[in-house]
């Protein structure tokens, strides 16, 4: 009996560990390809193409879990995103979405693509982001939503599987970290209402669940979609203290004021 409790409390906390950076591209990539994954890529992409056709700028970064990228419909011409490992059949850089090779305030929009949700540190990704986001710049989170069938799904997994072993954070959370960083959230949407079963005749219908949940305006979709920009701090500038200086003294010209009498003129030419 002993041994069951300690197998099933080590199940339990291998179920809550997150995958390496690696292992998750990998597996995420592959998991797009599914029926299932690409019905949610479609209505991500859906709903996320008229928010990027209006944002403008020079550079985009992407931080995702896989390679598949999300900004194609943006019409800003350099799109950034990064790999955790090399590949030599690949030119995409690489580096860790929690420390960024990039200056600060150097770009003009972040998309975070579903790495929120296998981050162990929420908060230092929101920080890095928030650190490369130039003042003014947009700010896109994609996350998966625990107020939802596929959040009832991950409750009842048994094994690690994609992508029921992410975080699933509520958005109302992510909410509130971005207003410590001087955030102001532009709009929240919710998308996805297809339900989290492989079943081909669910996911055929993924578009009629998608019709319905949007009808009604329903925040119980698989995924939200967070709409953040970064406020311009007002900054006073501080003018220094110059000297009074001493108020000039106006007199008028002697030629104005000391002019001869007449009398005394006519004295002296009489003398």
């Amino acid at each position: 009996m002993i041994q069951l409790l300690e197998n099933l409390r080590a199940r339990w906390r291998k179920r809550r560990d997150l995958p390496a950076p690696e292992a998750l591209f990998h597996d995420m990539g592959a998991w797009w390809e599914t029926s299932l994954g690409k019905a949610l890529l479609a209505s991500e992409t859906e709903l996320l193409e008229p928010t990027l056709a209006r944002i403008f700028g020079y550079h985009f970064l992407q931080l995702g879990v896989s390679e598949h990228s999300m900004l194609e419909a943006s019409p800003i011409g350099h799109k950034l995103m990064f790999v955790p490992q090399y590949d030599a059949e690949k030119t995409l850089p690489v580096a860790n979405n929690e420390a960024l090779p990039l200056l600060s305030d150097s770009v003009d929009a972040v998309l975070i693509h579903h790495a929120l949700d296998y981050t162990p540190n929420s908060h230092r990704l929101l920080r890095e982001s928030a650190r490369v986001l130039m003042p003014g710049g947009k700010l896109v989170i994609i996350g998966f939503n625990p107020l939802s069938s596929w959040g009832m799904r991950k409750l009842f997994r048994w094994r690690n599987t994609r992508p029921w072993d992410a975080r699933y954070i509520s958005s109302s959370r992510v909410q509130d970290w971005l207003k410590l960083l001087d955030f102001s959230v532009d709009k929240v949407e919710h998308c996805a209402y297809l339900l989290p079963l492989k079943h081909t005749r669910f996911v055929n219908a993924a578009h009629q669940f998608e019709a319905f949940g949007k009808r009604f305006n329903a925040p119980l979709g698989a995924v939200y979609v967070i709409v953040a920009c970064k406020q311009v701090m007002p900054v006073t500038p501080i003018l220094p203290r110059w000297p009074k200086l001493p108020r000039p003294v106006l007199v008028r010209p002697v030629a104005e004021t000391a002019r001869a009498r007449p009398e005394a003129a006519k004295v002296k030419l009489d003398s």
